[in-house]
């Protein structure tokens, strides 16, 4: 799977967040570290066990 990132150079760090997965974002010294933490944040992310209600369902969607 791929997914889009917005990265930048500020001051000293490096900063970034994932455009397809909000609320994932990272800050790191380099860049390729930026680049590691982003795929960690975005594996921890899909990941996380969802709690479903009684009348709720879950249902994956393919695009």
């Amino acid at each position: 799977m791929e997914y889009r990132a917005v990265i930048k150079k500020s001051g000293d760090w490096w900063i970034g967040w994932l455009i397809d997965l909000p609320g994932v974002n990272a800050q790191e010294k380099s860049r390729k570290k930026l680049i590691g933490s982003l795929k960690i944040g975005a594996e921890d992310m899909l990941n996380t066990r969802v709690e479903v209600k009684d009348e709720e369902e879950l249902v994956r969607i393919e695009i």
